[in-house]
């Protein structure tokens, strides 16, 4: 964008939103028609000059948190108060509770690794832009295409470490390798190599948790697995993805060549990250979230309540202690 028509999108917005001008004024002012005003408001908010957000009010239920705490032995669980499961503004109101959290723990010197998802990228937008902390943000997996760019882990590990002030670690590879010869080539890459160590010795850990619905799977629109294989991984007990690695219904690894050709930190890898923040709601996701619970990775689970109630009679079904 050039740097003179930069300032006046940014010129307009600031008459328009903090001198609170009515768009003919603001005509008046700068010699401008009304409707070029309001194109250039339009344009100001596409191209990022003004960035609008929107505080939705955060309430918890504080017996479902100790609930899951108990029940699974997380040393956290955030449960947001809600009548209204679906939808965007509670995937935006998840956001803020986990950012609220991630400024409340991040601390200078720290090492962040970041994974891909919609529930991250909430997260990271929601961190208010006062918050500063100088940390080391590692991109904890591999890139995807750029049609799911804004949710790629490079995209989001850049965007938190220009909010933060920090220094972002890049992982030059793609999510998923050719094959597991491919993998094992990347992963010896000194760059690569270098922000897989550096993402696996974190301090702290930011994902979501992924379902397998064909439909909705990052894999099958990143190009890298088919609809089929997906649910014939599903029909073979798998249940969700962290990280992009596969896991069952009993939280274990599928037992499949394809977890190898992930490049990216593991189940394993997370499970000694001393603070691991996993941020997914809604029904569709409770198998996912049941299952990744007894993986041992996670460490806080931020969610909603009535996702709560059903990730808690799930997972005490599977582990056999309900009455």
């Amino acid at each position: 964008m050039d740097s003179n028509h930069h300032f006046l999108l940014a010129q307009v917005a600031s008459m328009y939103y903090e001198q609170e001008m009515t768009q003919n004024e603001i005509g008046k002012k700068l010699d401008l028609s009304r409707v070029k005003v309001y194109r250039l408001l339009k344009e100001a908010k596409a191209a990022g000059v003004v960035q609008i957000r929107i505080s939705w009010p955060i309430e918890r239920q504080s017996q479902l948190e100790q609930a899951l705490k108990q029940a699974a032995g997380l040393k956290d669980a955030l449960v947001l108060k809600t009548s209204s499961p679906n939808g965007n503004p509670l995937l935006r109101r998840l956001g803020q509770l986990g950012a609220q959290y991630l400024e409340q723990t991040l601390q200078d010197g720290m090492t962040l690794a970041i994974c891909m998802g919609s529930s991250t990228y909430e997260v990271i937008n929601a961190v208010s832009p006062d918050f500063q902390a100088h940390v080391r943000v590692a991109q904890a997996t591999g890139s995807i295409p750029l049609a799911l760019h804004d949710l790629d882990s490079a995209a989001i590990a850049r965007q938190l470490a220009q909010k933060l002030g920090g220094e972002v670690l890049y992982l030059s590879s793609p999510l998923i390798a050719n094959s597991v010869e491919a993998a094992a080539v990347l992963r010896n890459q000194t760059d690569i190599k270098h922000t897989l160590t550096a993402a696996a010795q974190a301090d702290m850990a930011l994902l979501g948790i992924g379902n397998l619905d064909p439909g909705k799977s990052r894999f099958v629109q990143g190009g890298f697995m088919t609809s089929e294989r997906l649910s014939d991984l599903m029909h073979d007990g798998a249940v969700g993805e962290l990280a992009g690695q596969i896991f069952t219904k009993s939280g274990h690894p599928y037992p499949s060549p394809y977890n190898q050709q992930v490049i990216g930190v593991s189940i394993d890898d997370l499970r000694r990250v001393p603070m691991v923040i996993a941020v997914a709601a809604g029904q569709q996701k409770v198998a996912a979230i049941s299952g990744a619970l007894r993986t041992g990775a996670l460490k806080v689970l931020v969610t909603d309540d009535q996702t709560a109630r059903e990730v808690l009679d799930h997972y005490k079904e599977s582990m056999g202690l309900l009455d």
